[in-house]
């Protein structure tokens, strides 16, 4: 081969093998089962009105109550339902089996800021872990969790919200964690603002 046919040669197989890993990078990211999970709807409420839910969150950092100041968990309502990667012809998808119900037991929380300033615990609340199960089949199912951690009202920035008459505007990445029930990992992840601000009772 001429010099110039081998230099093509070579260009095409590393775009090649680009293209193959962008492909297989993909697949990893969406998960080797069957069924995916979506996030339907989310919801929130104030630690101290907990039947009172809205699209977006106005956390209080603090509350006061019989004249002691209070710091309470905000929390979260989320609604799964189940997809199929193959849900048969347009008109007629294929109901799941139960190897492809979805068992979601872990979330995550992160908190960042549209203006870049990212630092936890100077510019935004830490990131956290927490828990809960439900299981995902044929119909719709509902959990609630933990989205701001009343620890979190006692730390930097949001202790200095307290007096400061400041308001905190972030976004709330949440990322939900779970298995089919052949073991196949799903995750998925959804956002919301989060305003924190002494906001008054």
């Amino acid at each position: 081969l001429s010099r110039m046919k081998a230099t093509q040669i070579a260009r095409i197989v590393i775009l090649t093998l680009a293209v193959a890993s962008a492909s297989c990078g993909s697949t990893v990211r969406q998960g080797t089962g069957t069924s995916f999970l979506i996030v339907n709807e989310l919801e929130f409420a104030r630690g101290n009105e907990p039947e009172t839910f809205s699209a977006n969150l106005l956390s209080d950092v603090i509350t006061v109550v019989d004249d002691v100041p209070t710091f309470f968990n905000d929390l979260g309502r989320v609604t799964f339902s189940l997809g199929l990667k193959d849900p048969g012809p347009a008109g007629s998808p294929t109901q799941p089996t139960q190897n492809q119900f979805i068992t979601v037991d872990r979330y995550h929380v992160r908190f960042f800021r549209a203006d870049g300033r990212n630092t936890q615990g100077v510019d935004v609340p830490y990131e956290f872990d927490g828990a809960f199960t439900v299981t995902v089949g044929s119909s719709q199912a509902e959990a609630g969790f933990t989205i701001v951690r009343n620890i979190a009202k006692r730390e930097a920035p949001l202790q200095a919200l307290r007096t400061n008459g400041l308001i905190l505007s972030t976004i709330a990445e949440i990322t939900f964690y779970g298995r089919d029930q052949t073991g196949h990992e799903v995750v998925a992840t959804a956002r919301t603002s989060v305003d924190f601000a002494n906001f008054g009772d």
